[in-house]
């Protein structure tokens, strides 16, 4: 399994009884996909730029796919840069991925209806077992990971730290995207109330 994915399985088996933005998400998920990226060796950080190195054979398909959007020459992708990019769509993309894979399913809320719409849920399977152990285990990545997409709670002062430096940049990086996108959604919603007031005469 991948951070991503681990991600994406906390994300629905958490976020049920909320809703979840679903541009955090993918930008979260871009992040674990570059932590992943970075474990691996596929990728290094000079300051806040991707550096991609020659050891970028992924064996999962969604990870070798983020290897091959990066830069490959100077100037590399910042790491906003890269998020925002990346992240773009993404949640669906894995969703995707993993109900081609037979981790999900489609249910109907109510069987009598036959025309009612259907939802998407997890299946019992290692992988999501898999992902709870991580998550409730408080891995500090995922954690930090699952917060910058709204799961769970906020990070607090006590909460693990990540000691690898390249990392916490990119978890960082992540966290600045979420308030970025939060607060053009703020923006936005001040802008249309302006109009809607305007054409009310308030």
């Amino acid at each position: 399994m991948t951070t991503p994915r681990d991600l994406l399985i906390t994300a629905m088996d958490l976020a049920a009884s909320r809703a979840l933005e679903r541009g955090n998400l993918s930008l979260a998920l871009a992040g674990a996909e570059l932590i992943d990226l970075l474990d691996a060796r596929a990728v290094t950080l000079a300051g806040d730029h991707i550096v991609p190195s020659d050891r970028h054979s992924m064996t999962d398909r969604m990870l070798a796919e983020a290897a091959s959007t990066l830069a490959r020459q100077a100037p590399y992708d910042s790491v906003d840069t890269w998020l925002w990019r990346r992240g773009r769509g993404l949640s669906e993309a894995y969703l995707a991925v993993l109900e081609a894979e037979g981790q999900l399913s489609r249910q109907r809320d109510h069987r009598w209806m036959i025309f009612q719409p259907t939802h998407t849920v997890l299946v019992d399977s290692p992988a999501r077992r898999h992902a709870a152990n991580r998550y409730t285990s408080d891995e500090p990545v995922l954690a930090a990971l699952a917060a910058a997409a709204g799961i769970g709670d906020e990070l607090t002062e006590g909460a693990p730290s990540v000691a690898d430096g390249a990392v916490a940049t990119v978890l960082a990086a992540v966290h600045d995207a979420v308030r970025g996108l939060e607060a053009e959604r703020q923006r936005r919603a001040i802008d249309e109330a302006a109009f809607d007031n305007v054409w009310r005469g308030d």
